[in-house]
């Protein structure tokens, strides 16, 4: 599958990055190779093979849910660059029209 360049620019428009012009024509390349080895997996023959949802075989590898002690709250707060005892003070990510 080949990508265009307006392909990459919407990609980059999505992910909010700034692209050079240098790096649109390097991603339209990169993209398109990595594209054309996922449609070479067509290719391959298939029948009779389970499908996998592991290459190793294991079972139930979780831990023991088990309550362990918390970290001591000024520990924790630390290294927040503006804690509000006893909180995180983030920034305001919602915006209002």
């Amino acid at each position: 599958m080949q990508i265009d360049r307006k392909t990459v620019e919407h990609i980059a428009l999505l992910g909010r990055l700034a692209l050079s012009e240098e790096e649109k024509a390097r991603f339209e390349k990169q993209l398109s190779a990595i594209l054309g080895y996922v449609a070479s997996l067509d290719k391959v023959a298939l029948e009779g093979v389970e499908p996998l949802v592991h290459p190793l075989d294991l079972a139930n590898v979780f831990r023991d849910d088990e309550p362990r002690p918390c970290l001591p709250k000024d520990d924790v707060l630390a290294n927040a660059p503006a804690p509000e005892d006893p909180f995180f003070k983030v920034p305001k990510v919602i915006e209002s029209e």
